[in-house]
């Protein structure tokens, strides 16, 4: 019965001869299951001795003459079996972990190739883009590209869209925060009217919506100045945060974000230079 409750055919049975122990028997049959191909015959042995080692009464060695030494030692056999088994968990459960891990370092390490190579196109696609800086084809490419850039940075992220009326280039939700998007791919720096504009459409929204300005060229002194306040609600970005910093690889679009509005909150300041970063 134990056999069959292990998957033993009945024509292996069959072959057991009157004159065979159990012990000839058994040795005969494991002989034939470890033979077998893909590890199903060692797996059969494994479930029989995972059974065996749950054992916790022995009705076939009671009321024998000698049923108490006969128990005895079948509960010390049964524990060392147990024992063994559970070692044997033990290194399965060991070498799951190591492959589970394994797994995840290569997926990890695949990520972070992906990772590169789409940093790597979008960078390639910004050089593109220069020679079309200061048009108004160029402008519409820089928006969508910036829309890009966020999305792969894996921050919830908005396209353009219009609001009473308005053309808004975006926006995005960091660390609780709303930010609006303005962006701008023009061949002189960005202004004093540019800030302002921008800053009003900030002003109109929630408590706890701020603005990044995104100028390609830069911001004139003047532009700094009007963007800088008490709880300034507005982070400045240039050329040089996107190409010295994040597609250098040197700090990602999350953190640029988060050390400039660190900077702004500190000081009023809405733009930090790149060489002032480690500050």
């Amino acid at each position: 019965m134990f056999l069959k409750q292990r998957h033993i055919n009945d024509s292996v049975l069959a072959t057991w001869h009157p004159d065979e122990s159990k012990r000839d028997f058994l040795y005969r049959i494991f002989e034939k299951l470890v033979r077998l191909k893909d590890g199903k015959g060692h797996a059969v042995i494994l479930e029989m001795a995972r059974s065996l080692a749950e054992m916790k009464h022995f009705p076939d060695l009671e009321n024998r003459e000698d049923s108490t030494e006969k128990i005895s030692a079948a509960r010390k056999a049964v524990t060392r079996l147990k024992s063994e088994i559970d070692k044997l968990n033990q290194q399965v459960r060991d070498d799951k972990e190591i492959q589970r891990l394994k797994k995840a370092a290569q997926e990890e390490q695949q990520k972070t190739i992906n990772a590169r190579q789409t940093l790597e196109k979008l960078g390639q696609k910004l050089n593109e883009l220069i020679s079309k800086q200061g048009t108004q084809e160029g402008g519409y490419a820089f928006e969508k590209w910036f829309y890009k850039f966020v999305t792969y940075s894996e921050i919830p992220a908005r396209p353009s869209y219009k609001t009473d009326g308005r053309q808004v280039d975006g926006s995005l939700t960091l660390d609780g925060t709303t930010f609006l998007i303005e962006t701008k791919f023009t061949n002189d720096k960005s202004g004093a009217p540019d800030i302002d504009i921008f800053m009003s459409r900030i002003e109109t929204k929630a408590d706890n919506t701020m603005g990044i300005f995104v100028s390609m060229a830069g911001f004139s002194d003047v532009a700094i100045k009007g963007a800088s306040k008490n709880r300034t609600p507005m982070l400045l970005m240039d050329h040089s945060h996107i190409y010295d910093l994040i597609l250098a690889e040197i700090i990602s679009l999350p953190d640029v974000i988060r050390r400039i509005k660190r900077h702004a909150s500190q000081t009023g300041q809405a733009y930090l230079a790149v060489r002032d970063f480690s500050g």
